[in-house]
């Protein structure tokens, strides 16, 4: 058998495109982000941010990329990266991120373990607490590697996911990880997902005003007991601007502005205007390329299921309103094509449904400006949900 020699083959063994390849000559399906779009959204973000008296720390469950959270620390300002699993804090760590927020609860003996040992390497862990239980396993964990573990009692404010309910609760937890050695008591974590895409600009403004008094009930509470909290933190893409108006709230969550996927794009800002067409650029896309056209009306494209995730809805063909993505199976989407109009290998940039999953099936952002590639990035933390 012939030794297989790397530098005979073309672009596409391990790699979608090159610098400086035209985009027409990426292979698909892949993501490639707008970079221009991209540099924009995170200069806004970062701008806002700072004109607000707000910290930002960007999410990076959503891009999963030490390429992409360093860009949005240099141009925007953001003070370090929230993740969801230790793996992913752990990617971002070696990637040299220096503050790290794992806004999750982490109870696995071997997790907690891992997570304490993080700061050796030079980085400030913090953790998000919703049981007194917990305290200890951090506590003891923390001292057996001589570290510190920040902590974040996390309130349920209204995503009925993880986080305590009553403000009782978030003073005995403080109370206990005040008091627990290797570990500080940093603040709190109120972050509301449950009406981040609700449509209406008011209906998202009524389940904040809910979420702020009681988190106000519960920072009144701190302060009474000698614990009033460094940080409150917060608030995503489709609520910003109410946290950082609330006088409570000083740090936000923001991740699906910098890159913009369909389901958040359709949401409403105050004057009844998608946020999509106004407020954020849409900067990522699954490029991909028409397969067969053996229907007259329709044509086939190389970007289905395992291109994308579709909990969120079907892709939108960007900046196309003749053509329309109808219906994808696992390795072809349906378009559908009234006029004819689409030619074999014709590449078609689509706006995912739902970013975070989506870039956790691809290996690579293909960097694009100007019509030319420009850098390639891995998803650094691609499949690290453990």
């Amino acid at each position: 058998m012939k030794d297989l020699n790397l530098d005979e083959l073309d672009v596409g063994f391990d790699v979608p495109a090159v610098p400086g390849m035209d985009e027409s000559e990426i292979q698909t399906p892949c993501l490639i982000l707008d970079l221009d779009a991209l540099e924009r959204n995170i200069r806004k973000m970062g701008d806002y941010a700072r004109a607000h008296g707000m910290r930002h720390r960007s999410h990076g469950k959503m891009h999963k990329s030490v390429d992409v959270q360093k860009l949005q620390e240099s141009l925007g300002g953001a003070v370090g990266v929230c993740c969801q699993k230790v793996s992913e804090a752990e990617v971002f760590v070696r990637g040299g991120i220096e503050d790290v927020l794992v806004s999750n609860q982490v109870r696995d003996p071997a997790k907690i373990d891992r997570l304490a040992r993080l700061p050796k390497f030079g980085s400030k862990i913090t953790v998000c607490v919703d049981d007194v239980a917990n305290v200890a396993e951090l506590s003891t964990a923390a001292e057996k590697h001589g570290t510190t573990l920040h902590c974040f009692v996390e309130i349920d404010c209204g995503a009925g996911r993880c986080g305590v309910t009553t403000t009782p609760a978030v003073v005995e937890i403080a109370r206990a990880i005040a008091a627990a050695p290797g570990l500080n008591f940093a603040g709190i974590q109120a972050y509301q997902g449950a009406m981040q895409h609700l449509d209406s600009y008011a209906e998202r403004k009524a389940k904040l005003d809910a979420a702020i008094a009681q988190v106000r009930d519960a920072v009144d509470a701190l302060t009474e007991v000698g614990l009033k909290p460094e940080f409150v933190s917060g608030g995503g893409t489709g609520s910003y601007y109410f946290e950082s108006n609330s006088g409570l709230y000083n740090e936000l969550q923001c991740g699906s502005y910098a890159f913009m996927d369909a389901d958040y794009g359709r949401i409403h800002d105050k004057n009844g205007k998608r946020i999509d067409q106004g407020e954020w650029e849409n900067a990522l896309f699954i490029l991909t390329s028409v397969m067969s056209h053996a229907k007259a009306d329709k044509a086939i494209v190389d970007g289905g299921l395992k291109a994308q995730s579709v909990d969120s809805g079907l892709p939108v063909i960007f900046g196309r309103a003749d053509v329309e993505y109808v219906k994808c199976s696992d390795e072809h989407g349906v378009v559908a094509d009234p006029k004819g109009v689409l030619a074999i290998n014709e590449k078609l940039r689509l706006v995912p449904g739902h970013c975070d999953p989506t870039c956790n099936v691809h290996d690579w952002y293909v960097g694009v400006r100007g019509g030319k590639v420009e850098t390639l990035w891995p998803v650094s933390a691609r499949g690290k949900a453990y």
